[in-house]
């Protein structure tokens, strides 16, 4: 049977184009509207401090958790007459540390103790440095996941190096476990201290709202990989929260709800849903992860709490109109298709995929969607990697390598690179591929100046 819309009249095609169009922008300019007030409150504290801050808010995050907490810090700060300026972390040099009186850190842990890509350059840069801060009295807040063995590794070693250049500490560290209650706490006390007020709310993450298990297709039957799902969720109430694609959704599993589980959004608030790709996690002794087990097998219909996250360092943001050279694989494919589609939805046609999978027998994710885009003109590239066919392995990385000339000439052009999927081996064989084409010292240019940016895990 021919698919329905083969039989619309021109007429009925355009109206839909049209009212598709039009349901995307009102959707775009509630996401404008809300930034532009978030922007407002940045500007706020800036404002606010503006001539010799009376104490630095410095921060490193990853998804954004940490960047809001120094927010409501800094805003905290500046009602209550105590000028703060806040600031990512990679915007320090060592010069503004030796001015600077007072400080508080907030930072997150990402992976076994890795520094978030808004602090690299600062760990690189700054904290081989052994001039002193005799003058500096600060505070640190290191967020992390006790789960990894290195907990809050980033965050011990800025509070260490503190230490070691002869800062002073306001108070000891607080190490906060996957949103602690009690943790977070004691550092509203101390925030409370420096301000010398306890008029402002503690800092909480937005609440989860129920959210239906609406289908779920296993995307690469017969693959010798683990399963892969497509997980698709419609909110029970009508009143949907507003997400930008390259956001994440934080999910409460009934088996383990003390530790929700964060995955990339790979649809668009005018699709009505959210879907995610969510690969089984397996072990021995059958083992199977909980909350990829709970997706996997959950019968559709059942409700999970869920709620939106911003992922203000994997938006599109100023990059919205630039080439964009989306690189991924596995599971991480849900990122991309996020960027691919608001790209699409706005006219953004400059677009190359490089994504990788275990074999195109069993792995070719999205065919018909990516295909049908590559020859409308919506998608000019596409790669896609399997690393199990042919005699030698092959990555993602080794397809940069191999389209070095055309990689270089797109970020000649202004191009953007976003790099989703796992911190181990992918992640980190991209990265090393970026700096043999376009040098290291371009690669951090793109990292500093929002052209490069990454969610990966």
């Amino acid at each position: 049977m021919l698919p329905t819309e083969l039989f619309l009249e021109p007429a009925s095609r355009h109206t839909t184009a049209l009212l598709f169009g039009l349901a995307y922008a009102i959707v775009c300019a509630a996401v404008i509207w809300r930034e532009h007030k978030r922007r407002q409150q940045f500007v706020a504290v800036e404002s606010a401090a503006s001539g010799s801050p009376a104490c630095l808010v410095a921060y490193a995050s990853q998804t954004g958790t940490a960047e809001e907490i120094a927010l409501q810090a800094a805003q905290r700060l500046n009602l209550a007459g105590v000028s703060a300026h806040l600031t990512p972390l990679d915007a320090l040099d060592l010069e503004m540390l030796q001015r600077c009186e007072r400080a508080l850190f907030i930072v997150s842990t990402y992976g076994e103790g890795n520094a978030p890509d808004n602090a690299a350059g600062f760990e690189a840069r700054v904290m081989e440095a052994t001039a002193g801060l005799p003058q500096l009295h600060c505070g640190v807040l290191a967020l992390g996941d006790a789960t990894y063995a290195e907990y809050c590794g980033f965050g011990r070693r800025l509070d260490e190096w503190l230490s070691a250049t002869g800062a002073q500490a306001l108070f000891p560290r607080i190490e906060v476990d996957r949103g602690n209650a009690e943790a977070l706490g004691a550092w509203q006390q101390q925030l409370t201290h420096l301000a010398g007020s306890s008029d402002a709310p503690d800092w909480a993450a937005p609440a989860f709202e129920s959210w239906q298990l609406q289908s779920r297709r296993l995307l690469n039957p017969g693959s010798t990989g683990s399963p892969l799902f497509e997980i698709c969720l419609a909110p029970v109430l009508d009143d949907a929260p507003m997400w930008e694609s390259g956001d994440l959704v934080q999910i409460q599993i009934p088996e383990d709800a003390a530790r929700p589980r964060d995955y990339s959004v790979a649809s668009l608030p005018e699709e009505g849903r959210v879907q995610l790709l969510v690969r089984l996690s397996q072990g021995k002794n059958g083992y199977v992860g909980k909350a990829s087990g709970w997706l996997a097998q959950a019968p559709l219909g059942a409700t999970v709490p869920l709620r939106l996250r911003p992922h203000r360092l994997f938006r599109l943001g100023g990059n919205a109109e630039r080439p964009l050279i989306l690189i991924g694989n596995g599971s991480g494919l849900a990122g991309l298709l996020g960027h691919l589609k608001a790209r699409i939805a706005a006219g953004q046609t400059r677009n190359w995929l490089i994504y990788g999978e275990r074999n195109a027998a069993t792995d070719t994710l999205y065919h018909d969607e990516l295909q049908g885009w590559l020859t409308s003109g919506h998608l000019q590239r596409l790669e896609r990697v399997f690393s199990r066919d042919g005699n030698a392995l092959r990555y993602v990385q080794d397809a940069i390598q191999q389209s070095a000339n055309d990689l270089r000439r797109w970020v000649e052009e202004g191009a953007a690179i976003y790099v989703c999927g796992s911190l181990e081996g992918m992640a980190a064989g991209v990265d090393q591929a970026l700096q043999a084409v376009l040098s290291e010292a371009e690669v951090n240019t793109l990292k500093l100046t929002g052209r490069y940016r990454r969610d990966v895990y």
